[in-house]
């Protein structure tokens, strides 16, 4: 089965707990604290396997989740890491944030990988809290929450050349005839329902890679046939070779069925149309194909190469020609630098990391470091309760529920914990 998209959440791994321990040992006075860190939860990685050619895997594990590091210890130990969940996909794969739309990676080469969801670092045991001041703290962290993302994973298929054309216009054919790929061929349309991939050599030693694209029709880019599913894996190549029936099956005419295929195109990725573009007649062993191939030359200012993939005739002229082409062309990145999430410029704006909003008689707090800093506190002392409003104070929480009219005794939420507020 052919999958090329399919929309994961991913979960990475939570870190460990860190530990409150003090040292207590026969002869050893004030022995101090003695707790551990907690170890760094599972990193989710997406890594290139040159041996997949689907994303069929991943259509029944659309949730993937990282384990949590272990916990700190006593006697100083620290928490073992956790070991990162590896995901295999192939040649081609492009990932994207769902929720920002930027693309984390675009994986195109051999074992190339990418943290897409990084672990929760472990928290800190006790014995990272002391200091000259406090020698002996009773403070210890639970670990970091691990990242969570939900990212589409697109495969598009790495060839140099892609194969157009309304259906039953020959392209397996052709596929078969200069390379070893074997599509399925038959006299009905929509016999291919997955791309095929083939490697070409010409006759003299230069070597590329085509791609046979099921055939579109009219209405693909807005999910008419099977084109719609097919026609991202175009935008990554360098030259699209529109193949044309000059045989005009079904009474069809060469012309329309090639200003249809490029509108749709256009339709789908106007930037597709900028790439350099061969023309094939195909069929031309077929009787009435010369007269139609003249009157279709008529119409087109390209040049256009006969051939009859069945008869195997005209093949190896197309085949040099497409080789010059990209020999002229360099292989450039998919995406511009703006749409990628490594190149994003982040400005800085003076906005407040958190919301108040108030329901009923609570005042409701939200935003993901408050979140996070009520995550990691682990509310066994006295001491670590003083950190934790501290670390509000600090982010002006106190001051804003003060301008938004709070009042002692007021309950504020964050999450499903409630505390009292006290100024």
């Amino acid at each position: 089965m052919f999958i090329d998209e399919v929309i994961v959440e991913l979960y990475a791994g939570d870190g460990g707990n860190g530990c409150m321990a003090f040292r207590r040992e026969k002869y050893v006075e004030m022995g101090g604290p003695y707790g551990g860190n907690g170890g760094r939860g599972s990193n989710i990685i997406f890594k290139v396997d040159e041996g997949l050619n689907t994303l069929v895997d991943l259509r029944y594990h659309r949730i993937i989740k990282g384990k949590k590091g272990e916990n700190g210890l006593g006697k100083g130990k620290h928490g073992k890491k956790a070991m990162d969940i590896y995901v295999k996909v192939p040649v081609g794969t492009v990932l994207t944030d769902v929720e920002t739309g930027f693309v984390i990676a675009d994986l195109v080469n051999k074992e190339e990988e990418v943290v897409v969801a990084y672990g929760g670092r472990g928290g800190r045991g006790n014995m990272a809290f002391a200091t000259r001041n406090n020698p002996a703290p009773s403070i210890c962290e639970n670990g970091e929450p691990g990242e969570y993302r939900k990212v589409k994973v697109e495969l598009k298929l790495l060839a140099d050349v892609g194969l157009v054309g309304m259906p039953s216009v020959g392209k397996s054919t052709f596929i078969s005839q200069i390379s070893k790929a074997k599509p399925k061929i038959a006299d009905y349309p929509f016999t291919t329902l997955k791309p095929n991939l083939g490697v070409v050599k010409t006759k003299d030693d230069r070597s590329y890679v085509v791609a046979d694209l099921p055939g579109l029709i009219k209405g693909a880019s807005l999910g008419e046939g099977l084109g719609d599913q097919f026609l991202r894996h175009i935008e990554r190549t360098r030259v699209i070779a529109h193949i044309v029936d000059m045989a005009c099956f079904e009474r069809r005419d060469a012309y329309d069925d090639y200003i249809t295929i490029k509108e749709e195109l256009k339709n789908f990725n106007p930037k597709i149309l900028e790439k350099p573009e061969i023309i094939i007649a195909n069929k031309m062993d077929v009787s009435g194909s010369k007269e139609n191939l003249e009157a279709f030359q008529k119409k087109v200012n390209s040049k256009v190469y006969p051939i009859s993939a069945f008869k195997n005739e005209g093949i190896d002229v197309v085949l040099i020609e497409i080789a010059d082409m990209l020999d002229k062309i360099p292989k450039k990145s998919l995406y511009d630098e703006d749409k990628v999430e490594s190149h994003v410029l982040y400005k800085f704006q003076r906005e407040k990391p958190f919301t108040i909003t108030k329901d009923n008689d609570v005042w409701v707090i939200k935003g993901k470091e408050v979140e996070k800093i009520l995550k990691m506190t682990r509310f066994n002392s006295d001491e670590a309760v003083l950190r934790f409003t501290n670390k509000l104070r600090r982010l002006g929480i106190d001051d804003e529920l003060s301008r938004l009219g709070a009042n002692e005794g007021d309950y504020v939420r964050i999450l499903d914990y409630e505390f009292e507020y006290k100024k």
